[in-house]
């Protein structure tokens, strides 16, 4: 059953059969991408997977954003539960032809949100103090993980969009960190154990409207639980409003 109503999508392979099974909002959303060490990074990457790169080089991204209207199929969306500041820290795998995301983590200001997510999508979502504000265009960013049993995290940050909004092209690297209509996620958190099951999660929306993107950050030790730096400028990218279907994980 192909229900999606996304009639624009850029994706390379069909929907899945399935009805989806969430509906969200990702806004005022800012990509930032490092280059890591493949190797370095390969490491950590659980078996089956393959790193995907581009050009012969790695990539790991900070992504800050807020959620809206997080709901289940057919249930409204809840105050209080379906709105939330979250921030994911992501690399780039694939698997059977199926290029995808692999998150090390993701926290939100949710704490329903994170437990569901941890048991409905095998995700390392953790509770965070989180707030997102606009300053005269500017989006001001800040994020402590206080999950317990998780190594701390800070990230603090402003970013702003700057000029018109444009799509990726195909080939592009912009495309390539961007495209990605599926996740793929484990219920163990032990790195690179061939033991553990991996699941695959569809996801589907319009192609990415994009901007490029200043940022400043004063803070970042999101990394520094995989023992990966880094250095330099990022590569960044603004969304202000996306909205998302997604299908329950299956083992692969």
């Amino acid at each position: 059953m192909n229900d999606s109503p996304y009639t624009h999508s850029d994706r390379t392979w069909p929907l899945p059969r399935t009805p989806w099974a969430m509906r969200m909002g990702w806004h005022d959303l800012l990509f930032a991408h490092w280059p890591v060490d493949a190797q370095s990074l390969r490491a950590i990457i659980p078996e089956p997977l393959e790193l995907d790169l581009y050009d012969g080089q790695a990539w790991i991204g900070v992504v800050p954003f807020r959620m809206s209207d997080v709901a289940p199929r057919c249930i409204p969306a809840l105050p209080g539960i379906s709105a939330f500041p979250e921030l994911n820290v992501r690399t780039y795998v694939t698997y059977d032809g199926k290029p995808g995301v692999w998150f090390f983590s993701l926290d939100a200001a949710n704490r329903l949100a994170v437990r569901a997510a941890r048991l409905a999508f095998a995700l390392p979502y953790m509770d965070a103090e989180m707030s997102l504000r606009i300053d005269n265009g500017t989006y001001q960013y800040s994020s402590h993980r206080t999950h317990r049993g998780e190594p701390p995290a800070r990230f603090i940050a402003s970013y702003q969009p700057q000029g018109p909004v444009w799509h990726a092209q195909p080939a592009t690297l912009e495309h390539w960190l961007t495209a990605r209509y599926c996740l793929y996620s484990s219920r163990w958190r032990k790195q690179g154990d061939a033991a553990s099951p991996i699941y695959r999660g569809e996801i589907d929306h319009d192609p990415w409207p994009l901007q490029n993107a200043t940022c400043r950050i004063s803070e970042n030790t999101l990394c520094d639980p995989i023992g990966l730096p880094l250095p330099g400028d990022p590569h960044l990218l603004f969304v202000k409003d996306i909205h998302v279907h997604a299908w329950w994980i299956h083992k692969i």
